[in-house]
């Protein structure tokens, strides 16, 4: 296939705010706000910001789990946001998701074997009861887990566990694009650490695509290949993992990085403390969203003009009027 897997224009996603006594529109949360990247197949992508940055709201809309306000999304030159029922629900096969939490995205109602084989029953992957049977097994070995795991409850697991199942169900229509939204933030780190090895092993065995979503800067480091960094619903920064770790460009990246733990004792790291807090996302402040925490905005440029994205090395690019 020429070209990149997955296509992403001007995404934008807002949600009205409704009040008085007719519930009218009064406001829009702009949680989302003219993102755009290309992905290639077999590439991961982390997609890193503070919490309500738009991250998650991102990677909803591109499966269409969340309707765009506008923009255009192109997977494989087939277009998500234009396609219909029947067109979605064909393309749903291609692209999956992991979500957050593993304790509230499973149905505890429902035996893991049915959760993992709900998909290949909607999607009429096998044949027969045994067929059927044979394909839970060989998902949650695939994912570290044991066949007669498949008779029991999502309560009966531990989180790591439970996202293992999330994993396995993932994985159960053999997609080409999947979706992590916050995958391991809710698990402990010894536990972090072994999903992110089966992830990389499963993207590696089954030539998988990843948009790897995250707050945790250490974690997206070490499974992404490049690193897109949001600011109040926009792409401040996009580069290779290892020139935005050791290049960082935006002032924002720049801040990010210094609050980065480092574990050993003897090597120390200027912090760059960030002043007030994220402004609210119903008005965003005009201009570069970030002038108003930035440490060398300039008055008349950064209050008044939205940055473009433009390069600055090669794959590195940077929304920034004062670094280029």
């Amino acid at each position: 296939m020429s070209g990149p897997l997955l296509k992403v224009q001007d995404l934008v996603k807002q949600f009205p705010i409704q009040g008085g006594l007719l519930s009218r529109v009064v406001d829009r949360v702009h949680a989302v706000d003219g993102v755009s990247f290309e992905l290639a197949a077999g590439e991961t992508l982390g997609l890193v910001g503070e919490s309500g940055c738009g991250k998650s709201t991102t990677g909803r809309c591109i499966l269409r789990l969340i309707e765009p306000t506008s923009g255009e999304v192109w997977f494989e030159g087939k277009s998500v946001t234009g396609a219909g029922r029947r067109e979605l629900r064909a393309l749903a096969r291609d692209m999956q998701i992991i979500f957050q939490d593993p304790y509230a995205s499973l149905n505890p109602r429902m035996t893991v074997g049915a959760i993992v084989g709900e998909a290949l029953t909607i999607h009429k992957l096998t044949k027969t009861a045994r067929e059927f049977e044979d394909r839970i097994v060989q998902l949650l070995e695939t994912v570290g887990l044991a066949a007669d795991h498949m008779r029991r409850y999502p309560h009966e697991f531990s989180g790591g566990q439970r996202q293992r199942i999330g994993i396995a169900r993932a994985l159960a229509v053999s997609p080409k694009l999947i979706v992590c939204d916050e995958a391991v933030s809710a698990l402990d780190v010894s536990i972090q650490a072994q999903v992110i090895n089966l992830l990389e092993d499963l993207r590696e065995q089954f030539k998988l695509t990843y948009i790897f979503i995250a707050h945790d800067l250490s974690v997206v480091e070490h499974i992404s290949h490049r690193v897109a960094v949001m600011y109040l619903g926009r792409i401040v920064e996009v580069a290779s993992s290892q020139a935005l770790y050791t290049e960082p460009r935006h002032p924002y990246t720049e801040a990010l990085l210094s609050a980065v733990p480092i574990p050993d004792p003897s090597v120390t790291r200027k912090r760059i403390p960030l002043q007030g807090d994220v402004p609210s996302p119903i008005r965003p402040p005009a201009g570069c969203h970030f002038h108003t925490r930035c440490p060398i905005a300039k008055k008349g440029l950064c209050d008044s003009i939205k940055p473009e994205l433009k390069s600055v090395g090669e794959g590195h690019q940077v929304a920034c009027h004062l670094r280029s």
